[in-house]
């Protein structure tokens, strides 16, 4: 999709970190935005600064984790723009605990706001990019779903990794009718993700991706989406120093598993968070 200009998107946890970052980024090319979010208050002002800019924009409050929720934004966006061309499921929630200490309610809440919501948007938005034959999605996934670095953040990392899957999916079926596909795989990015994290059972140590990964401004990313979105580019991970990574796991999955285990990356000790 390389002319962008009056577009229309529809951005899903767009109310900070990378949501946000994107929906300014893309409103710069001239994109109208719908930013949509759980915390009404912030889609409103990221619509608003939007809209002080000299674009086009609506906030919305959406809980992405109820049936209805696409339905009723695909009418809203359909009211106020006439059309939808661009879809970014960016909603991310995370949990922490040993796998013995999550609750199966917690996994159920994990799995259907960040996995479920995708399925509900495509149900929502993939007949209207049928039908006009042009479009794009983007969907946000993390590191945490290309490869294991912690074992204490299992319902994130899970839906993650199936968020990969139906994106690879996505694209095999809709590229060939003109709808581009685009799998975001943030690593170390400056975002709120953790004040509204859930903890179970004792502190736990924070394990990062490595060392080689530094941490992004959500703004660098909001920009790397929008160029993805222009040159139709499927796997966007955030560093691309993640590839090197991922084929020395491919060449010996035991030995890479070993050396997460014998020399994890502790960003923060469980001892510091008692």
């Amino acid at each position: 999709m390389e002319n962008l200009q009056g577009k229309t998107a529809v951005v899903t946890g767009g109310a900070s970190g990378i949501g946000r970052a994107s929906a300014l980024a893309l409103a710069q090319r001239g994109v109208n935005l719908v930013v949509a979010d759980i915390d009404e208050a912030g889609a409103l002002a990221v619509a608003h600064e939007i809209t002080q800019a000299g674009g086009q924009a609506v906030g919305v409050k959406c809980d992405v984790g109820q049936d209805r929720a696409f339905e009723e934004l695909k009418a809203l966006v359909l009211a106020r723009f006439g059309g939808v061309a661009i879809v970014m499921n960016n909603v991310g929630v995370l949990t922490r605990g040993l796998p013995e200490q999550i609750p199966l309610e917690e996994w159920q809440r994990i799995l259907n706001l960040n996995l479920l919501s995708v399925v509900r948007s495509n149900l929502a938005f993939l007949p209207l990019l049928l039908a006009q034959g042009e479009g794009h999605i983007v969907n946000t996934a993390s590191f945490a779903g290309l490869f294991t670095y912690s074992f204490d953040r299992a319902p994130y990392a899970a839906a993650k990794a199936a968020i990969i899957q139906i994106s690879e999916g996505l694209a095999l079926y809709l590229r060939p009718k003109g709808i581009g596909v685009t799998v975001l795989c943030p690593g170390p990015v400056k975002t709120n993700i953790m004040s509204t994290l859930r903890s179970f059972g004792p502190p736990t140590d924070t394990r990062g991706p490595g060392a080689m990964f530094r941490l992004m401004e959500a703004d660098e990313v909001g920009e790397q989406v929008v160029e993805a979105i222009v040159s139709n580019r499927f796997m966007l991970p955030t560093d691309e120093a993640v590839r090197e990574l991922l084929v020395r796991r491919a060449r010996d999955w035991d030995g890479f598993i070993e050396e997460q285990i014998v020399n994890p990356q502790i960003i923060v000790p469980a001892a510091k968070l008692t």
